[in-house]
């Protein structure tokens, strides 16, 4: 386990050496890798919910097609884990690092945020669309990246917001609403667009808790596993609960890629908890915004599944997200600090503020 491990730096002059703080340390991830890995995670995002909101549909029944998509990743991961040993020893880490208390129990809880997004996936994507629901996603995640960046919740610690993340995010939320706007203002079902939004929130979280015990772990796999193993805890509870009174769905149906939710939400899980201490939560949220805005409207376009077309607001609302990524991806000045992480926990020196670096003249 990384024990504030000290970063290897450059011979220091003697302005460095006056300089009382830390700076972070380079990344092994290159910046533009993490950003277009993100992107893609967030469009396998929207592709898992079209998928688990089908899914939901054909069932009649979104509790249960949750766990079946929550349920089917776990699977898929437990036989990788048994094949990698590196994923095992970083179970052990993890456990070690919650008996001695270096690791907050409810950072391990992840996997419930995840539970509530794929439920709402399942609620809401196969009836307002995915391109509606998937602004309500972003708006949440953006809100919770700012307010996780600035506490300190990540793995990168505390990010203060800078002009260029300011601009970015407000961006993104002028997009999200000028996306949204026309739809709105139709029958879209208000409840159905809040579930998501808060769903966004919790995404945030995820992703920086997921973070801080993939640090522990040393170990993306291990992170994904404790993740899937908590929601279809949670999952299997609910679906229950819900069988007991409604009962269960007649028949399953035979569409194969009706259940490819889980191996999606595999891959981005894990994806994410490996960029999120490069990039940062807001950041890693704004790139979101990118993938999922732009998979969602190919989707909707492609293969509709709402009776309600997509409009110019929604097309302009995802170029502007585009633009707000842009923006927030921008940092002025030579060298970046980092702040420790909220808590004691033994998360790694961050790796970066996660923003291209624009070197001022001197």
């Amino acid at each position: 386990m990384n024990q504030h491990a000290a970063p290897d730096h450059q011979p220091s002059t003697g302005t460095e050496a006056a300089h009382p703080h830390a700076h972070v340390e380079r990344s092994h991830i290159p910046l533009w890798v993490a950003l277009v890995l993100a992107l893609l995670f967030g469009a396998g995002t929207a592709l898992q919910s079209r998928v688990n909101g089908q899914l939901a549909v054909a069932l009649d029944d979104p509790y249960t097609a949750a766990t079946i998509s929550f349920g089917s990743g776990l699977v898929i991961l437990l036989v990788v884990l048994s094949m990698w040993k590196p994923g095992r020893a970083g179970l052990a880490r993890v456990g070690g690092a919650l008996r001695r208390r270096e690791l907050a129990w409810w950072m391990v809880l992840g996997g419930l945020a995840g539970a509530w997004f794929v439920t709402t996936q399942g609620l809401s994507a196969g009836v307002i669309g995915v391109a509606l629901f998937t602004i309500a996603i972003v708006a949440g995640q953006t809100v919770g990246g700012i307010v996780f960046d600035l506490v300190g919740l990540g793995p990168g610690g505390r990010r203060p917001l800078s002009a260029t993340r300011v601009i970015g995010a407000l961006l993104a939320l002028a997009a999200i609403g000028w996306a949204v706007s026309a739809q709105v203002a139709g029958d879209a079902p208000v409840l159905l667009m809040v579930l998501p939004f808060i769903a966004g929130i919790g995404a945030a979280w995820q992703q920086a808790v997921n973070g801080r015990v993939k640090a522990v772990a040393d170990s993306a796999l291990t992170a994904t596993v404790i993740n899937f193993t908590v929601g279809t805890t949670a999952l299997v509870v609910v679906m229950l609960v819900h069988a007991a009174s409604a009962g269960w769905p007649e028949a399953l149906p035979t569409e194969p890629w009706l259940y490819a939710g889980g191996a999606l939400g595999c891959i981005f899980i894990a994806g994410q908890a490996m960029v999120v201490r490069r990039l940062g939560v807001l950041l890693l949220a704004l790139c979101g915004v990118a993938g999922q805005l732009v998979a969602a409207l190919a989707l909707d376009l492609l293969l509709p599944t709402a009776d309600r077309p997509v409009g110019i607001a929604t097309i302009g609302g995802t170029v502007l997200a585009l633009v707000a990524v842009g923006v927030a991806s921008i940092r002025w000045g030579r060298r970046k600090h980092v702040q420790p992480p909220a808590d004691d926990s033994p998360a790694d020196e961050s790796e970066g503020d996660s923003a291209v670096e624009v070197t001022r003249a001197s």
